[in-house]
């Protein structure tokens, strides 16, 4: 950093106040706090961390270069210490607006501080570099240390320039080190994997290819992220990752039941193995494509141990990534699955493709055509996860399936499908697809469920915000039968 980099960030931190210059503050006790969450959504809503004046470029298609941002890390203790990196062109006056999301009585945020104002610049766009890594090296505008009572959770920044009114995103996890019922963890590789910020740069793009799916590209986290690039139109998913699209409405949902959950990011699993053991229940959520193979080990283990963990995500644990922690940065270096079993995309067959397989660990995995849509249809009645919901053999809940699913279920010792059927490229046209959604037991009387859909959460809750989606088939949106099942599911982890 430049000394007059250094000087303008000092100057900056003194608008912060007391609570973001104190002394390091405790991390969360190892104690259970049952009613954090409860108490916390008891707090003063508000709907003002939704973007009002989001804006698109154009000639890029995903960025947002009046004001645009990232944060120093995927995820922060309380005490600890993020920074953030914001570029404004043309340079502006900008805030930053801070807010957890939850429930907060159907308003879905909660405001916790304003930062700056700051005054902007524009900062350079950073070279394409070795495998076309784009890693933005900005200056940081502001440093803020984690308040002690900061709650896990999801947390947005709102960035708001003075010039017009523009705004865009930067996202960030608060995790704790407390026992809990619940972990939460977040998508955020998926969500950096098909970020395209600047223009085209994501995982998928090997500078001939839109949409490739081999290895030699890398993306990081020192960037912004880019409009969501899939599916629908999401202006909210401008600096926010995916976590609105898929996985905003189970956490709106679980804490407006009182749910005891706390969040954790894809590197917390990466990083931290014995984190896992803190809870009852473990939770991917939405679109969880991109694992490496220490996450994949490490929840193995966890499972081992007695946790239960509930794949409540589609296309989850499908290309195994290998993290750079440098420059925060990973690569696509092969699949878990077998030699031919997505019916390989283009350039999948370069990749390495070796065990473990996802449907050893989740009890089916993306295989087939991958994508399509379906309804949930009922195999197995009786069975407990269906208790209240009066569904018998047969009955289908419509649209849930998709946009990717899983099947191909592993010949795991007593593993049930309690749902299957034929996916669709569009209603009534067949894609040669078969979902199924599985459950076995672990060995200590836990249990892992895997829904095989992206959209199960979609089926819980429609939070303020929230864009339903509509590709091969389309959910109906919160489905008394999924959110008993759902229940069934968390009660029976949190009685283990």
């Amino acid at each position: 950093m430049t000394d007059l980099s250094r000087r303008e960030a000092l100057k900056n931190l003194a608008g912060l106040g007391a609570a973001a210059l104190a002394g390091p503050a405790p991390l969360f006790a190892a104690e259970a706090k049952p009613n954090l969450v409860r108490e916390e959504n008891a707090r003063p809503g508000t709907r003002d961390w939704m973007l009002t004046t989001p804006r698109i470029d154009k000639a890029s298609k995903y960025r947002c270069p009046w004001i645009e941002g990232y944060c120093s890390r995927t995820s922060v203790r309380a005490g600890d210490t993020i920074s953030f990196h914001v570029s404004t062109n043309p340079a502006a006056r900008f805030t930053i607006d801070l807010y957890r999301l939850g429930y907060y009585g159907g308003d879905g945020g909660r405001f916790l501080q304003r930062l700056g104002p700051f005054e902007g610049r524009v900062q350079d766009d950073p070279p394409v570099g070795s495998k076309r890594v784009r890693e933005c090296a900005w200056a940081p505008c502001a440093e803020l240390r984690v308040p002690a009572d900061w709650v896990s959770g999801v947390y947005l920044g709102k960035l708001t320039a003075e010039v017009e009114g523009v705004q865009s995103y930067v996202v960030f996890i608060v995790r704790d080190d407390r026992r809990a019922d619940f972990i939460f963890q977040c998508s955020d590789h998926t969500w950096q994997a098909y970020n395209r910020w600047p223009n085209q740069f994501s995982l998928y793009d090997d500078g001939a290819n839109q949409w490739y799916w081999g290895g030699g590209v890398q993306v990081s986290f020192n960037r912004p992220y880019g409009k969501y690039c899939q599916i629908m139109d999401a202006p909210l998913s401008t600096g926010s990752g995916e976590y609105l699209l898929w996985e905003f409405p189970l956490a709106f949902w679980m804490e407006q039941h009182g749910y005891d959950i706390t969040y954790i990011s894809n590197q917390d699993t990466h990083a931290d193995p014995s984190g896992l053991l803190r809870a009852k229940g473990f939770l991917s959520v939405g679109h969880d494509e991109y694992w490496t193979i220490e996450m994949f080990r490490n929840v193995q283990a966890a499972i081992a141990q007695g946790v239960n963990v509930a794949f409540l995500s589609g296309n989850a644990v499908c290309g195994r990534v290998l993290f750079e922690e440098k420059r925060r940065a990973f690569e696509r270096v092969g699949v878990f699955g077998p030699p031919g079993g997505t019916r390989e995309f283009q350039n999948m067959s370069s990749l390495e493709h070796k065990r473990p397989y996802g449907n050893e660990l989740m009890g089916a995995h993306s295989t087939g055509p991958v994508t399509g849509g379906a309804d949930w249809i009922c195999t197995k009645p009786a069975h407990w996860i269906y208790e209240g919901t009066g569904m018998k053999e047969g009955d289908a809940i419509p649209g849930i399936i998709g946009w990717e699913w899983h099947g191909d279920p592993a010949p795991i010792a007593g593993l049930e499908v309690v749902a299957t059927g034929p996916t669709q490229s569009k209603p009534g046209t067949p894609n040669g697809g078969i979902y199924t959604a599985t459950i076995y037991p672990g060995p200590r009387g836990n249990f892992v469920f895997n829904a095989a859909t992206c959209w199960w959460a979609d089926g819980l809750s429609a939070p303020p915000g929230y864009v339903r989606p509509k590709v091969y088939t389309e959910p109906k949106g919160p489905d008394a039968r999924i959110q008993r099942i759902t229940q069934n599911l968390l009660e029976r982890m949190r009685r283990a």
